[in-house]
């Protein structure tokens, strides 16, 4: 599906407050509220809007500590339930660990942590990231100072 410019308005203006009523929305795009509704109706359905949230303090919330975590598998087991095949699965269950990507290069996964300090990243890092059986390698780094944290995504013509 191709986006239009009042589409990407849309989408802009989602981003920048999630909360605004149909109304409120149609009249920042120039639309009547029906058709508006319509195209994010749409927008949800194509998937371009995956969900309406609330962005928490995580220091308000007492999680004081970010860190960045490299992952290295041991490649060696190759078998479809093997430690390596269940990292993937085992990291959703895991609530320290708030994103987890795949990557290129050396290490295999890119971990962000949010905890409360050093001593409960500790006890996540050697109970239960070190203790995988898939894990040969872990290297960590901590966040001194946000310096930009958004959620908005630059939009462009798609």
């Amino acid at each position: 599906m191709e986006l239009d410019r009042i589409d990407i308005q849309i989408l802009r203006e989602l981003q920048n407050n999630g909360r605004l009523t149909n109304q409120e929305l149609a009249d920042r795009v120039s639309l009547s509220p029906s058709p508006c509704l319509r195209r994010v109706k749409r927008l949800e359905q194509e998937g371009f809007i995956q969900d309406y949230v609330a962005v928490i303090s995580a220091d308000k919330i007492g999680l004081k500590l970010l860190a960045y975590v490299t992952i290295r598998l041991n490649k060696v087991f190759r078998a479809q339930d093997s430690p390596v095949s269940e990292f993937a699965k085992d990291v959703q269950a895991w609530p320290e660990v708030v994103e987890c990507y795949a990557m290129s290069g050396d290490m295999d996964y890119l971990l962000r942590v949010q905890v409360e300090d050093l001593p409960q990243f500790s006890k996540f890092a050697m109970d239960t990231l070190m203790r995988h059986p898939a894990v040969v390698d872990m290297r960590s780094s901590f966040a001194m100072q946000k310096i930009k944290q958004t959620t908005q995504l630059p939009i462009r013509r798609v």
